[in-house]
């Protein structure tokens, strides 16, 4: 681009009152153009990531409107939502009574191009009714309790892994299944509603280890899975091993400061030929073994012949 157009098109976006955003592959904002900033009511020279743009705009009654009790579970299912497309499509409203269209696209290495357009002026009941359609979508994919992706979408996105894996020989990544320690004595010692609490808090913990190409989703119980694209199984223990020191320092009963629980994981990477319960069964084989060993702990599992071989028997 020549520096006449490059000049002509600094201009131009710094006038229009369309919302340009530019977040990196860490969802971090890196480019905003006077429009996004004074919606969303970021400064000139911040660069906060979408989660602190919301949790901050929730907090503060700015920006766009989310009516919930539970920031931190919605942001959770959002983020989830983020990284499921190359490209999407929604309707926000925002506390200033407009409502933008906004149209994300994503590109191979996970930067995210924003563009929303101001469409206030259409008819309420055509809006309703997207709004409407758009909400039943979320609510059939996401688990009731915790606000992640349900058994049914999280298998869902485990068989497109495999599938993207199988089609693209360039591709690789891991998957692993975590289990809540002794969950059973929790809900025996402090009710349901403590257990809740407990799924709860875990939930919320993945939210800082989830990137947007990742997939995080309860399969059931106190059972989550996470999958890793493009990740090595050295990577992903890193990730999990973080991830367990950071729920070992949870407290989440208010009322109880002194209660912690931890964790297990099982983690399995592809192997070319997988199919979905390939790749399930070994890394539930890994978890069984990280529970036999004494919990709080991660511990992998690989066929023989990978360049990071790890049998059952051995230890992480």
């Amino acid at each position: 681009m020549t520096g006449e157009y490059a000049k002509a098109l600094m201009g131009l976006q710094a006038r229009t009152p369309v919302l340009i955003a530019l977040y990196d592959q860490h969802d971090r904002l890196r480019f905003a153009n006077a429009a996004f900033r004074s919606a969303y009511h970021v400064g000139l020279e911040e660069a906060p990531t979408w989660a602190e743009i919301t949790r901050r705009n929730h907090a503060t009654g700015s920006g766009a409107m989310i009516e919930t009790g539970d920031i931190e579970g919605w942001i959770g299912a959002a983020l989830e939502r983020r990284g499921g497309a190359p490209s999407r499509t929604a309707e926000v409203e925002l506390h200033d009574g407009r409502t933008l269209f906004v149209t994300e696209t994503v590109d191979e290495k996970g930067w995210r191009l924003s563009i929303a357009v101001d469409v206030t002026a259409m008819r309420e009941d055509e809006r309703k009714h997207r709004r409407d359609r758009d909400f039943a979508l979320r609510d059939s994919q996401v688990d009731e309790l915790v606000s992640v992706p349900d058994r049914r979408h999280t298998l869902g996105k485990l068989a497109d892994f495999i599938q993207n894996c199988a089609d693209n020989p360039q591709m690789w990544g891991c998957v692993a299944i975590l289990d809540i320690d002794y969950f059973k004595a929790i809900n025996d010692r402090f009710g349901p509603h403590g257990a809740d609490e407990v799924l709860l808090d875990f939930a919320r913990q993945m939210q800082g280890f989830v990137r947007r190409t990742d997939c995080f989703g309860r399969i059931g119980g106190e059972e989550f899975m996470l999958i890793l694209p493009d990740t090595t199984v050295s990577e992903a223990n890193l990730i999990l091993d973080r991830l367990l020191e950071k729920v070992r320092s949870a407290r989440p009963l208010a009322n109880i400061p002194e209660f912690y629980y931890t964790c297990s994981a099982g983690l399995a990477e592809y192997r070319e030929g997988d199919k979905v319960n390939d790749i399930y069964v070994r890394a539930g084989q890994a978890l069984h073994l990280a529970k036999r060993e004494g919990r709080d702990q991660v511990r992998r599992y690989t066929l023989p012949g990978s360049d990071h071989e790890f049998r059952p028997d051995q230890t992480s």
